[in-house]
C-alpha cells in the first residue's frame, strides 16, 4: 500500500559485519596492481636516476678531495709556507726556528734556501720568523702563510695593559689584524714548560684555557720543548687539511725568494725587475698584469720555468750547493703575445675638446636660417636714411643687457621659483642657476671653509711643536663638536648665504626625493671607468680566470712551478727599495685579472679599530691593503642606507660602528679584506686605523654632505614664529624661501617673509612652537673623494 513512499533507514552498523561488507569501498587488488603497475616503473626509474645522481656527487667530491690534497701537499705542490709568530716580546723564535730545521733536515742535505725538503716527512717547508715589532712584515707573512704557528711562553706571562697572560700588546693588536685577513690554519706551540710531568700537564692546561677564547675553535695547542713533541707536530702537519682565505685563491702570486734588477739600456730611469720563486693558488699567465706589493702594476716581458732547486724525491749525486741554486737551469719560457697582452692602463686620458662643438649640425643650420628669414621680415622702426649696416647695430628692446640688474634678479630668483611652483613649502628642492665658473669666481675657493677642515696643513719643516700640537688640538675639537652637534654650522656674517652655500640645495625628502648621479660631475671623473653592470662584468671575468686554471701547460705556468719573472718598466727608485725590503719581509708578486689595472670608485666597508685613538678626519691620506694590493687614498666616509639612493656623508670615521668609506684607487673584485694604514708623520711608521673589507665598486653611488642652518625664535604667536639669527640679510631669506624648516622639537613648517633688515624671518609651522625650541633648515651637496698625489706607497717622493 505505501508503495515507494515506505521510508528508508540506514543500516545499522554491528561489530559482527561481514568482511565483504567492510571491504565493499576497497579497489579489487588486481585492478589495482594494474593501474599501479606503471606508476611503480616510473618511481623505479627516479630511484635509480636519484641514486645514480647521488653516486655521481660523491664520486666528483672525492675527486675535487684528492686532486686539493694532491696539490697542496703532492710532489708538485709548492713548499707549504710556516709562520713562527711571537705573542708576545720574550718568546725565543730563532731556537725554535733552529728545533724544526734540525728536525727537517736529512743527514747530508744541509739546502735551506728556497725551502727545506723532508723526505721522512715526504715534506716541502719554508719557515719564516715575523719580527715582533713590525707591523708592515708581520702583514706580509700571514698574508702568504700556509700555517701561523702563534708562539706562547709558558715561564713568565706577560703583566703589562694587556688582559691576557701571555699576549703583550702588539702580539694582541697583530692578532686582530690576521682576523681582519683572514686567518689560515693555525696552531699554538707552548714553550717553556717545566720538566716536571705534573707541573707541565697543569701549566699546559692553564695556557690552553686562557688562549682558547683569541684563537679557532679548530685551532690545536701542542707543546714544543723537545724533539719529539714537535715530531708529532711535524707529522700531524704533513697530514693536516690545510684551509687558507677565499680570496687568496682567487688570484696566482708569487712570494719571491730573489729579488733582482737589470738595468735598461734605452731608459736610465727604469730597470727590469726579477722575482723568483714558487707559483701558488692558480696558473699565470705571461700576458697577465702584475702587482708588485707597494710598488704598482706593471707588465711582464718574460717569464722562466726553471728546474726546482729543491726537489722532495733526491736521488744521490743530485744535492745542489748554494751556487748551483742561484744559478738554475732554464725548463721553458715563455713570451707575451702583443695581440693578447693587457694593456697596462690606469688612469683614462680625457678628451678636453670632448665636450667642445666644431662643426653645427643640420638640425642647428636649418633652425638657424629659419630664425635668420624671420629677423628679416621683422619690421623695425628706424631713422630715415639708416642703411642695413648702421641698422645691424642698433639693439632692439629684447636685446637689452641686464647685467646691471643681476644682483637684484639673484635676490629675488628663489620667490620666482616658488611663484612658479604655487606653493613654496612644497617645494622639493632647489638649484641655484650659477654654473661652476662663475660660482668657485664669488667664492674664491673658500667654499666649505667653515664645514671641512683644510686637508692641506702646513709643511711639517715649517711648523713648530707649538703649531703641531695647536692644530692637533684643532681638529680634536672639531671630532668632539662633530659628535655634539653633527652637520650644525654657523651662517657668516660678511658673506651672504646664497653665495657662500651656492653648491648646497634642499630636499623635501632624503628618502624619496630624486638627485640624478650623472649631474655636475667633477673633471677627476673623466679619468676614472665604469661598469654598465658590475656583477655582470665580475661574472664573466671569474669565468674566464676558470678557463685559464683549465688551460694547458703550452699557455700558461702551472701552479706549484718554480719560475722566475721579468716585470719591465719598473722605476729604478722603487726597485731598489724592493731590494732592501726583501731583507726583512716576502716581497709578493699577484696576478691581475682583467680591468683590474683600472681606477674608478671603490666603497669599503670600514671600522674604526680599537687600538687607534686619534680622531680619522675624510679625505686624509690613507695606505689600504686590499689583500695582496697596496695604493695610496684620499677617503671619504658616508653612512650606509639600505632604504635609499643616497647616502649621507660623514666627516670623520666615529669609533664602534661600521660606515662605508669611497674612494678612487684600482679597481678589485670583491671579496676582499682591507687594512688602513695612517702615518702619524713624515718619518713614522705607519700604524693600523681602520679595517673592514670591500663591497662594491660604483661611482654613481651618490653621497651628499649635508648642513644644518640654525635659528632660533623671538616672537611665538600661536602657529606663526619670528626667528633670527639663520640669516643675516632678508635677500637670503627670500632665497632660501622654498626650503622646507623644521625644529628640534619635531615641529616642521615653512619660510613666509622677512622681517626687518638683519634677517629676521616669519615662519608658519604645523604647531606650536616652544620659546626653548631650535628652528633648523637642511641643505645638501654632493661630494667626491679626493684624488691622490700618487698611487702606490714605495711610488712617492
Amino acid at each position: 500500500m505505501a508503495g515507494s513512499r515506505v521510508q528508508q533507514n540506514k543500516a545499522h552498523k554491528t561489530r559482527f559485519a561481514s568482511k565483504s561488507s567492510r571491504n565493499v569501498h576497497k579497489i579489487p587488488l588486481k585492478d589495482k596492481s594494474k593501474n599501479a603497475k606503471s606508476e611503480r616503473n616510473v618511481a623505479k626509474g627516479a630511484r635509480a636516476a636519484r641514486i645514480q645522481r647521488n653516486k655521481m656527487m660523491r664520486e666528483q667530491k672525492r675527486a675535487a678531495l684528492l686532486k686539493e690534497k694532491r696539490a697542496s701537499s703532492g710532489s708538485t705542490s709548492p713548499p707549504r709556507v710556516i709562520v713562527l709568530f711571537g705573542l708576545s716580546a720574550i718568546v725565543n723564535l730563532d731556537a725554535l726556528e733552529e728545533d724544526i730545521l734540525a728536525l727537517l733536515l736529512n743527514e747530508g742535505t744541509g739546502i735551506v734556501f728556497p725551502a727545506v725538503a723532508s723526505s721522512e716527512y715526504k715534506l716541502r717547508t719554508t719557515v719564516l720568523k715575523a719580527p715582533h715589532g713590525d707591523l708592515l712584515a708581520c702583514m706580509e707573512m700571514a698574508k702568504i702563510a700556509d700555517l701561523i704557528a702563534f708562539v706562547a711562553s709558558a715561564s713568565s706571562p706577560c703583566q703589562d695593559d694587556s688582559s691576557d697572560y701571555y699576549i703583550d700588546s702588539f702580539g694582541s693588536q697583530c692578532l686582530s689584524v690576521f682576523r681582519a685577513l683572514g686567518l689560515p690554519s693555525t696552531v699554538v706551540l707552548i714553550r717553556d714548560l717545566p720538566n716536571d710531568l705534573k707541573r707541565r700537564h697543569d701549566l699546559k692546561k692553564t695556557c690552553t684555557s686562557i688562549l682558547a677564547s683569541e684563537f679557532p675553535e679548530d685551532c690545536k695547542f701542542y707543546a714544543a720543548d723537545t724533539k719529539d713533541e714537535l715530531h708529532k707536530f711535524m707529522w700531524l702537519f704533513k697530514e693536516q687539511r690545510l684551509t687558507v682565505p677565499h680570496w687568496r685563491n682567487q688570484r696566482a702570486y708569487l712570494m719571491a725568494q730573489r729579488v733582482d734588477l737589470v738595468s735598461d739600456d734605452c731608459n736610465s730611469e727604469t730597470c727590469t725587475l726579477i722575482l723568483t720563486g714558487y707559483l701558488r693558488a692558480r696558473n699565470l699567465s705571461v700576458d697577465q698584469l702584475v702587482h708588485v706589493s707597494g710598488a704598482g702594476d706593471f707588465q711582464m716581458c718574460k717569464i722562466e720555468i726553471l728546474k726546482d732547486p729543491c726537489p722532495l724525491n733526491v736521488r744521490k749525486g743530485d744535492f745542489m750547493d748554494s751556487d748551483e741554486v742561484h744559478d738554475v737551469q732554464v725548463i721553458n719560457a715563455f713570451n707575451p703575445d702583443p695581440l693578447k697582452q693587457e694593456p697596462l692602463l690606469i688612469e683614462n686620458v680625457p678628451d678636453p675638446l670632448a665636450g667642445e662643438q666644431t662643426w653645427p649640425t643640420e638640425a642647428e643650420m636649418v633652425e638657424a636660417d629659419r630664425n635668420h628669414k624671420e629677423k628679416k621680415l621683422k619690421k623695425r622702426t628706424l631713422p630715415r636714411g639708416t642703411s642695413e649696416y648702421q641698422a645691424a647695430w642698433i639693439v632692439d628692446d629684447s636685446d637689452m643687457d641686464y647685467s646691471d640688474s643681476d644682483d637684484d634678479a639673484d635676490d629675488v630668483g628663489m620667490v620666482l621659483d616658488s611663484r612658479e611652483s604655487g606653493n613654496p613649502g612644497q617645494e622639493g628642492h632647489f638649484e641655484l642657476d650659477l654654473d661652476d665658473d662663475q660660482a668657485s669666481l664669488i667664492l674664491n675657493r673658500e667654499s666649505d671653509e667653515e664645514t671641512e677642515v683644510d686637508s692641506v696643513m702646513m709643511e711639517g719643516e715649517e711648523m713648530t711643536k707649538e703649531q703641531i700640537e695647536d692644530e692637533i688640538r684643532k681638529i680634536k675639537d672639531k671630532h668632539a663638536e662633530d659628535e655634539e652637534y653633527p652637520d650644525e654650522v654657523d651662517t657668516p656674517l660678511d658673506v651672504p648665504a646664497r653665495k657662500r652655500f651656492a653648491k648646497y640645495r634642499g630636499l623635501k625628502s632624503f628618502r624619496t626625493s630624486s638627485w640624478d648621479p650623472k649631474e655636475s660631475l667633477p673633471p677627476e671623473y673623466a679619468r676614472i671607468f665604469a661598469f654598465d653592470n658590475f656583477a655582470r662584468t665580475q661574472k664573466h671575468v671569474l669565468a674566464k680566470a676558470l678557463e685559464m686554471e683549465q688551460g694547458s701547460m703550452n699557455e700558461y705556468i702551472p701552479t706549484g712551478s718554480y719560475a722566475r719573472l721579468h716585470i719591465k718598466e719598473v722605476p729604478r727608485a722603487v726597485a731598489s727599495k724592493l731590494c732592501d725590503l726583501a731583507k726583512t719581509m716576502p716581497v709578493t708578486a699577484c696576478g691581475l685579472l682583467q680591468h683590474e689595472s683600472k681606477v674608478s670608485v671603490l666603497h669599503f666597508s670600514i671600522k674604526k679599530h680599537d687600538t687607534y685613538t686619534a680622531p680619522l678626519k675624510a679625505k686624509d691620506d690613507f695606505i689600504f691593503h686590499v689583500g695582496f694590493r697596496q695604493f695610496v687614498t684620499r677617503p671619504i666616509f658616508s653612512s650606509d642606507n639600505i632604504n635609499s639612493d643616497k647616502h649621507k656623508m660623514e666627516r670623520f670615521l666615529h669609533e664602534g660602528r661600521f660606515s662605508i668609506a669611497s674612494v678612487y684607487a684600482p679597481i678589485s673584485f670583491p671579496p676582499l679584506p682591507l687594512i688602513a694604514l695612517k702615518k702619524e708623520g713624515e718619518a713614522a711608521l705607519p700604524v693600523v686605523a681602520a679595517i673592514g673589507s670591500l663591497r662594491s665598486v660604483d661611482p654613481d653611488r651618490i653621497i651628499l654632505k649635508k648642513i644644518i642652518l640654525t635659528g632660533y625664535p623671538q616672537r611665538v604667536s600661536k602657529l606663526k614664529a619670528s626667528v633670527r639669527y639663520m640669516f643675516h640679510n632678508p635677500e637670503d631669506v627670500r632665497w632660501f624661501k622654498p626650503v622646507e624648516v623644521w625644529t628640534k622639537c619635531g615641529r616642521r613648517g615653512r619660510i613666509k617673509e622677512p622681517v626687518g633688515t638683519h634677517g629676521a624671518m616669519k615662519c608658519l609651522l604645523n604647531g606650536v612652537l616652544q620659546q626653548h625650541d631650535t628652528v633648523c633648515m637642511s641643505l645638501y651637496k654632493r661630494t667626491y673623494p679626493k684624488w691622490p698625489q700618487h698611487w702606490f706607497p714605495l711610488g712617492g717622493t
